[in-house]
Order: structure tokens, then C-alpha cells, then sequence
């Protein structure tokens, strides 16, 4: 197995480094913000640079470039020549959550999906991981990392909202998890156009007028902007019942949500 050593001791390096070392990959050492990066290239055969993706860039120009060695970074939305003049170049995007080393190492090994690109040995630590990679061209990058956040980090954004809205009406949040997982479901058995319901697909206006009334002001914006990705999503052909128009007058149309949320910023 390559040696490896990892620069980032936050959640992802941590992970990383737990789950390669449970699978053979000998792991020399992790750095963090007070060691000297100069030459973590040299001695081992794979670095990995798990920092955020702005300072992928500053850290690997502090490293000096080793033939031998692989650098990979675990950026979603970068490509590689981030990593600047480095050789051997790779990337390793694991698409999970690593909340902490003990959960995000486990996560890592339970045969997720990897998008790699690069040196083969960024498709082999996936592989080893018993993970499915599978590539994105780096001008796709940015799209497929936004993707990733609404499916992660947007739900639980949303769910923040949730639990907010139910405390205003006495209920805990875990009274709406099973709701959740089972749209979720419907969503991996039936696709999302099939598995929607609610008001907004159904065009039911007066309900969502309603809502409207009973939110507080700040949390309207989020929601109009969940009501109107709804609406255009049950608008797309091939639904079997169109929703109703939105009569004048009505809560915000799907086309002045977006508005309403920019001027939150």
C-alpha cells in the first residue's frame, strides 16, 4: 500500500486518514497550521491536502513538488490545476457527510460514491475504501458541488427551518423525520416529479396563502423559495396532473421567489 500522509487535521482529513489506515494505507503523520509544510512531499507516496477549497491552492505552492509523490485534493469544486506545479496530481471527493473522524471514517467505508480525477492512486484509495468512483470534468466541477450542497447541506438547512416551525406550534422536530425519510425514499424508488405532493404541486393557492400568514416574516423567504421549486417542478411535462394557476394576489410566484431571497442578502 502507498504511504500517506495528510495536511488538515479537521473533520474530512481526520476521516480520511482513520478510514486508509484501517484499510492498510500506512499513515505517516497528519499536519496542521503549525508544521512546517515545505517538504511534506518528499518520503511519502501519497499527500493529501484536506484544508478548505480556498486555501488548496495557498498550501499546495507551500509544498515542494515531489516526482515521487501524488498530491490529491479532497476539493469538490476544483480541478487539478489548483495544485499548481506539482506532478503528480489527483482528486478524491468523497459524496457523504463527515461530520467527525469517528462517524465520517465509517461513512467513508461503507461503499459510497467517489468522484477522482487525476493520478490512478486517487481511484485506488476509492477503491480500497470499497467506494464506487467515478469521474467529473473539471469544468463540470462547480455544478457537480453545488449539486452536492442542495443534497446535503440545503436538506438540513431546510430541516432547520422545520424545527423552527414546529416549536412555534408545540412539536418537536423528530416528529417530522419520518415524513422526511419517506419523501426521501419515494424520491430513490420514484424519481423527484413522481414522489412530490403537498400544496404547492397541487397549485392549492389558498393553503399556501395561508402558510404565508401563519410564518414569521423572516422565515417566508425560505419558504417561498421551497414553494416555488416545487411548483416548477410539478410545471415540468410529463407530470400527470398540472398544478393550477396562481391566481392574482396570491402568495409570491415561483419567478419572484429568487428575488425575494437575494434580498435577504
Amino acid at each position: 500500500m502507498d504511504s500517506l500522509r495528510v495536511i488538515g487535521p479537521g473533520r474530512a482529513g481526520l476521516s480520511l486518514a482513520r478510514a486508509l489506515s484501517s484499510v492498510g494505507y500506512p499513515l505517516v503523520d497528519v499536519l496542521g497550521h503549525d508544521d512546517s509544510l515545505a517538504h511534506a512531499a518528499h518520503g511519502v507516496d501519497v499527500l493529501v491536502i484536506a484544508t478548505p477549497d480556498d486555501a488548496v491552492a495557498t498550501v499546495a505552492d507551500e509544498v515542494a513538488p515531489s516526482e515521487h509523490c501524488v498530491v490529491v485534493h479532497l476539493a469538490a469544486s476544483l480541478g487539478l490545476d489548483v495544485l499548481g506545479s506539482h506532478v503528480r496530481r489527483a482528486s478524491l471527493h468523497p459524496l457523504v457527510p463527515l461530520p467527525n473522524a469517528e462517524i465520517g471514517s465509517a461513512r467513508l467505508l461503507g461503499g459510497i460514491g467517489f468522484a477522482v480525477a487525476g493520478d490512478p492512486a486517487a481511484r485506488r484509495m476509492a477503491l480500497a475504501m470499497g467506494g464506487r468512483p467515478f469521474t467529473v470534468a473539471d469544468a463540470d466541477r462547480p455544478a457537480y458541488h453545488a449539486a452536492a450542497c442542495i443534497a446535503a447541506n440545503h436538506v438540513v438547512a431546510l430541516l432547520g427551518q422545520v424545527e423552527r416551525i414546529a416549536a412555534s406550534a408545540g412539536l418537536e422536530l423528530d416528529a417530522f423525520l419520518a415524513l422526511t425519510r419517506a419523501a426521501v425514499d419515494d424520491v430513490a424508488e420514484l424519481g423527484p416529479q413522481a414522489a412530490l405532493t403537498g400544496p404547492a404541486a397541487r397549485g392549492d393557492w389558498r393553503t399556501l396563502e395561508r402558510h404565508h400568514q401563519a410564518l414569521a416574516p423572516d422565515e417566508r423567504p425560505g419558504y417561498h423559495a421551497g414553494a416555488a421549486l416545487a411548483h416548477r417542478l410539478a410545471a415540468q411535462p410529463g407530470r400527470p396532473n398540472s398544478a393550477a394557476p396562481r391566481p392574482e394576489g396570491a402568495v409570491p410566484a415561483p419567478e419572484e421567489a429568487c428575488s425575494v431571497v437575494a434580498g435577504m442578502r
